[in-house]
């Protein structure tokens, strides 16, 4: 099979699939499949919507202490260097 046969028969097999899922999502077990899939979608976008909720909770937390870390550490330092004067 030559360049140009192989390229006439992946466009004919392409179109093919097209017309066979166009086919089929309009069917009832198409149309059902297709709400399946988006209540899919909603779902995982309802997760990630959480879990991102989530990570930016923990981020904040996280910030917080090393703040009072970074504090305790001015206030150590000051009170060391106030007794040793």
């Amino acid at each position: 099979m030559n360049d140009n046969q192989k390229f006439v028969a992946g466009l004919i097999l392409g179109a093919a699939a097209v017309a066979a899922a166009a086919l089929f999502l309009q069917s009832e077990k198409g149309k059902e499949f297709m709400s399946n899939v988006k209540d899919a979608a909603d779902d995982a976008q309802d997760t990630f919507k959480e879990k991102l909720q989530s990570f930016d909770e923990e981020v904040a937390a996280l910030l917080r202490k090393g703040k009072q870390f970074v504090e305790d550490l001015e206030n150590k330092a000051k009170d060391s260097s106030a007794q040793e004067a």
